[in-house]
C-alpha cells in the first residue's frame, strides 16, 4: 500500500469560468492544497488518479454540468503504430533527438516563433521566458526536455515530467511552419524513451471527444481512460 494512501488530500475549487476547450462550456478545477503531494512520488500517485500539473499547482477538472475531460495514459510496452504511425517513425530516422535536463541555448527563438504564428491569440501570446518557466516546470518535479534536431537545427521541444514507471507529456512547441506532423512526432519519442528506459506509461493528458485539436491522443494505440476512478482499455 502506498504511504500516500494515509495522508490527508484537500482540494480547493476555483471559481467557474469559460472553457477554453468547448465552446458555451464553463470549468473548474480541483486545485490540491495540501503540499506534501508536491514530491515527483506524491504527484505520481495523483496523476495515476486523474490529476495534473501546471507549474507548481496540482489540479484535476471537477465541472458541475461536464465530465468530458477524460484522463489517458499509453501503454508503451504494447504500444502498436498505425499505417501513419509508422510512415512517421521512419520519417524520425532523418532527424536526431534527446533528452536532456535544461533546454538549448536557443530554445526561445523556437518557441517564440511558434507562439507567434501558432497562438497569438491566446494567453501565452507574446511569448515570456518567465511564464514558460513558470507553467511548465515546478522546482520540486524532474524533468527533461526532448530536444528533436534536422541537422544541427532544433525543430522541436517536449516538456516532460519522469516518473520510476512512466512520463508526462507536459508541454511542446516546434517549428510552425513545417508541414510535419512534429507534435505526433514528439509523443513517438516520449513512447520509445519509455521502451528504452523500461517505463510502461505515457500521460499524455486529458482526452475530449468534442475537441478535435485533443483527438490525436486516441490515435495511439492500446491505451487506457480512467472512468469511474478505473483505467479501463
Amino acid at each position: 500500500m502506498s504511504p500516500f494512501n494515509q495522508i490527508s488530500l484537500r482540494i480547493g475549487l476555483t471559481p467557474e469560468s469559460d472553457c477554453n476547450y468547448l465552446p458555451g462550456q464553463t470549468e473548474q478545477l480541483g486545485v490540491v492544497m495540501d503540499h506534501h503531494w508536491f514530491t515527483p512520488a506524491g504527484y505520481g500517485v495523483l496523476l495515476a488518479s486523474g490529476y495534473r500539473r501546471s507549474g507548481s499547482a496540482l489540479y484535476k477538472p471537477m465541472c458541475q454540468q461536464c465530465q468530458a475531460c477524460t484522463p489517458l495514459r499509453i501503454d508503451c510496452m504494447a504500444f502498436t503504430p498505425s499505417k501513419s504511425q509508422k510512415r512517421q517513425l521512419n520519417q524520425m530516422k532523418q532527424f536526431r533527438w534527446e533528452f536532456k535536463p535544461t533546454l538549448d541555448d536557443n530554445w526561445f527563438a523556437l518557441y517564440e516563433r511558434y507562439i507567434r504564428e501558432r497562438h497569438a491569440g491566446g494567453s501565452m501570446y507574446p511569448a515570456n521566458k518567465a511564464q514558460f518557466f513558470e507553467f511548465c516546470t515546478a522546482p520540486w518535479m524532474k524533468t527533461l526536455f526532448l530536444h528533436v534536431y534536422d541537422g544541427d537545427t532544433l525543430i522541436a521541444v517536449a516538456v516532460t515530467d519522469v516518473f520510476d514507471e512512466a512520463l508526462s507529456a507536459v508541454y511542446s512547441f516546434f517549428d510552425p511552419e513545417t508541414t510535419l506532423s512534429l507534435g505526433t512526432l514528439c509523443v513517438l519519442y516520449q513512447i520509445l524513451y519509455c521502451q528504452q528506459t523500461g517505463r510502461e506509461w505515457l500521460y499524455p493528458g486529458y482526452q475530449i471527444d468534442e475537441c478535435p485539436a485533443m483527438n490525436y491522443k486516441t490515435r495511439f494505440q492500446p491505451h487506457q481512460k480512467l472512468r469511474d476512478n478505473t483505467w479501463r482499455s
